[in-house]
């Protein structure tokens, strides 16, 4: 079993930051790329910004310069630092993650969510 848990979510005025973690916890053999998703009311959820186990990182275009994600291997957690945050960030964000699990012998991969933690920007 395994639970992808974020935290750091809230309600913060127009030009504040934020700092998002996402902790997992379970049977884990090794965490493979993360990633934080998000979806606005109305709206399709997105990539909002990702990173390998070797620590590459992507972002989308309107995050670009004002978000930075990173993670603690040792730790399982993956965090993402939201600065200059502006009324179109509001959205629920998701934790995502890709862990190998083992049984025996046999190694399994599979994709993990989290609940979502809501982040509220206000103009």
């Amino acid at each position: 079993q395994v639970e992808l848990v974020e935290a750091g979510g809230g309600l913060v005025q127009a030009g504040g930051s934020l700092r998002l973690s996402c902790a997992a916890s379970g049977s884990i053999f090794s965490i493979n790329a993360m990633g934080w998703y998000r979806q606005a009311p109305g709206k399709q959820r997105e990539l909002v910004a990702g990173i390998t186990s070797g620590g590459s990182t992507n972002y989308a275009d309107s995050v670009k310069g004002r978000f930075a994600i990173y993670r603690d291997n040792a730790k399982n957690t993956m965090y993402m630092q939201m600065n200059s945050l502006k009324p179109e960030d509001t959205a629920v964000y998701y934790c995502n993650a890709n862990i190998d699990t083992r049984s025996g012998s046999y190694s399994y991969s599979n994709n993990y969510w989290g609940k979502g933690t809501q982040v509220t920007v206000s103009s």
